[in-house]
């Protein structure tokens, strides 16, 4: 059995950083096994609906609740800061991305898991997320375009042979990103596409692209030509009340460094200077990153700590970021 990284495109989702209280790594463990079935149970009554839950564990758990070795790239978030912009670095023992297409679900099931958890955990961040109009966030733009799909997904976010005691896993990397939505909005229409590097009625990538749009700062292409591409699930967030306006961020990938080198070029440059014009009205105040492995893992850690699997699957993705 596998961790559902791969769905349909969610409505709804709630994104849930932990850390772990000393003492109560044998309970943490017991809740990870025991995840699937969580997720089972609370999403019997409504099936269509999709309901699903991928668990992410930080390097600084990872020791404390198992035997395996550490997966070859984990590691804690880099911070990372260029001339102007900060990626700031924040700790998570543990990531849970509930999703389906009713927040409801995502709710039950995220109080289901802090049940079983209480006392063992502190909660750091909780963002409940929603789809917003036709795929679009809160800058008023497309969020969804070039994710990959099918074969090329799995391919994308799966590690291979690089570890293969964790052939099938996964890296994630999430951001929280405060958007100043009375600057963004003061810009006329042409300059934000400018800023995106798309249309914003049509979706369509400018011609005459910017080198610091968010679509050339966050495109990777290898020496030999090959696009290095992830697998996005961001959702909007916000409360109109508080003036909070967002995007939650996250990516998934077979190697971290596929998305650090993406944030690199946004917040530093390449060349260093030419950052992602994205964050003149955007600003992030959480990093972390964990690792996703296979959920044959998590249920029998100690009996299989290679998982039998050995892939994420596949599933169809009609959604992505930029």
């Amino acid at each position: 059995m596998i961790q559902d990284v791969l769905r349909e495109p969610a409505k709804a989702a709630i994104f849930l950083v932990a850390d772990v209280r000393p003492g109560s790594e044998a309970t943490v463990r017991d809740l990870l096994a025991d995840l699937a079935g969580l997720a089972r149970a609370v999403g019997f009554r409504a099936p269509d609906d999709q309901l699903s839950c991928v668990a992410g564990i930080g390097a600084s758990l990872w020791s404390r609740i198992y035997r395996a070795p550490v997966p070859r790239d984990l590691h804690p978030f880099r911070r990372l800061s260029g001339a102007r912009h900060t990626a700031p670095a924040t700790h998570g023992d543990l990531l849970f991305h509930f999703r389906a297409r009713r927040l409801d679900l995502c709710f039950e099931l995220e109080r289901q898991v802090l049940r079983r958890l209480a006392g063992h955990v502190r909660v750091l961040d909780e963002v409940q997320g929603f789809k917003y109009f036709d795929e679009r966030d809160l800058l008023g733009f497309v969020d969804g375009t070039e994710n990959p799909e099918g074969r090329k997904a799995a391919a994308a976010l799966a590690i291979g042979d690089a570890d293969p005691p964790y052939a099938g896993g996964s890296y994630v990397i999430v951001q929280k990103y405060l958007h100043d939505l009375d600057a963004w909005q003061a810009l006329p229409v042409a300059e934000q596409e400018r800023v995106i590097g798309r249309s914003k009625l049509s979706d369509i990538e400018l011609t005459d692209q910017p080198v610091n749009s968010h679509v050339a700062v966050t495109t990777i292409v290898d020496p030999d030509g090959t696009e290095r591409q992830i697998v996005r699930e961001n959702m909007a967030f916000g409360s109109p009340g508080s003036g909070e306006f967002g995007t939650y961020f996250i990516g998934y990938a077979g190697t971290p460094a596929v998305i650090e080198r993406m944030l690199h070029r946004m917040f530093v440059g390449e060349p260093p200077g030419n950052h992602d014009r994205i964050l003149d009205f955007s600003t992030a105040v959480t990093g972390s990153l964990f690792f996703v492995p296979t959920a044959d893992f998590l249920e029998n850690p100690l009996d299989n700590p290679t998982g039998s699997d050995g892939s994420l699957g596949i599933g169809s993705l009609k959604r992505s970021s930029r």
